[in-house]
């Protein structure tokens, strides 16, 4: 049982007056303490709606007890661990993360500033030193601990506390000298009682995307969920959920460049009806009001909106989603799929174990770098899926 220490209150996470306790820390800026080890390690409270909830401090996932809900596994054993101290800078007392990305938060004219580019945007296989697009979606989704779950979550995961869980990580990233949250747009749920007042928050929101009367042009960022590439008599829109009445305009670079780098994104949300499509872009407005995309990457995710990369990696989240225990998914960031990666890490008492899923492609030089990353955590366990050599095999728990 999980407890913590808020100033001389010791209280566990299952206590009928915790909320009102964690309230009142809230209220007097007092920073709980985690006691899964000794001397405790220090949390802060997040308010969302009306709940308070104790959160870890960035980057600190790694020195909780497994079997703390806080763990979370080591850096190395996805695609994180080659960008921290390089493209993601984290501040160890405030925990917030500057982030050095390859693409552009600027344009000028017709043309976006120098630092953009398709090269520079999403196919770095391996670069440590910028975050692609999708890295920083990624960096996102593990900030914000959308890549944790549990079957005790089932059917409490939804839009809002996903956009807000979003928002709350991009307010401790920094991005080109400005605070990330400042430009990033993630659109709230649509409610057609409250579509006035929406659109009206909307329109505010994106003031900064309009054009000045001189010089660059500055860009936002968009997080969404996509409804749908619509034709256009030129080209495509982008619709996102939550806001159809408000399209996003492709040229037809943009988008025959996207089904290009991300075609097997499409496809794997198009062979299955529960997983939504995750979109990031930048993006600008026009002097009439219109949303122009000048860059963008996607990422699959399920139905409990947990990331896969592929058929295998569903079948492995499917399967994790039925467990009690917590499960953390793997990213690859701007690691390609020829490097091998723990796909996931479930959370075990005894013992946390890495799960491995061995692309058919997998030639000898795979196996050697996954048997090198497995030696270098032997205090984690391993399970390893060839899938070239038939089914899921059963996993090491029950």
């Amino acid at each position: 049982m999980r407890r913590f220490k808020l100033a001389e209150q010791v209280i566990e996470e299952t206590a009928p007056d915790l909320h009102t306790a964690l309230a009142d820390a809230y209220r007097k800026r007092i920073r709980p303490l985690c006691l899964c080890r000794e001397g405790g390690l220090l949390m802060y409270i997040a308010h969302v709606g009306d709940q308070y909830i104790v959160k870890r401090m960035p980057m600190s996932g790694g020195e909780h007890d497994p079997a703390c809900p806080s763990y979370e596994p080591p850096d190395e054993l996805s695609g994180l661990g080659v960008l921290m101290g390089s493209a993601i800078q984290v501040d160890p007392e405030s925990g917030m993360s500057a982030l050095k990305v390859s693409f552009s938060l600027t344009k000028i004219g017709t043309r976006a500033a120098p630092g953009s580019g398709s090269s520079a945007t999403d196919t770095i296989a391996g670069d440590a030193r910028k975050l692609s697009l999708r890295s920083v979606l990624h960096y996102l989704w593990h900030q914000a601990e959308l890549t944790a779950w549990t079957s005790r979550w089932a059917g409490k995961r939804h839009w809002w506390n996903i956009r807000w869980h979003v928002i709350e990580a991009a307010g401790q990233m920094m991005v080109k000298g400005g605070m990330l949250n400042e430009i990033l747009f993630v659109p709230e749920p649509f409610r057609a009682a409250d579509k006035a007042a929406i659109e009206q928050r909307r329109a505010a929101a994106l003031v900064r995307a309009l054009p000045p009367k001189s010089g660059p042009r500055k860009l936002m960022i968009l997080v969404g969920e996509v409804k749908d590439f619509a034709p256009t008599r030129s080209s495509h829109r982008l619709i996102v959920k939550h806001m159809p009445d408000f399209p996003f305009l492709m040229d037809e670079r943009i988008y025959l460049r996207l089904k290009g780098r991300f075609e097997n994104e499409l496809a794997l949300w198009d062979a299955d009806e529960a997983s939504h499509l995750m979109t990031i872009a930048t993006f600008g407005l026009t002097s009439a009001g219109l949303a122009v995309v000048e860059d963008m990457a996607l990422m699959v995710v399920a139905e409990n909106w947990v990331p896969y990369d592929s058929a295998y990696e569903k079948r492995l989240v499917d399967t994790l989603a039925k467990l009690r225990d917590r499960s953390v998914k793997g990213l690859r960031y701007n690691l390609s799929g020829e490097t091998p990666t723990a796909a996931a890490l479930v959370q075990r008492q005894s013992q946390p174990i890495a799960l491995y899923v061995v692309p058919p492609s997998a030639d000898k030089a795979y196996e050697e770098a996954l048997q090198e990353l497995i030696k270098s955590r032997p205090e984690i366990g391993s399970w390893i899926w060839r899938t070239a050599e038939g089914e899921i095999p059963p996993l090491p728990f029950r």
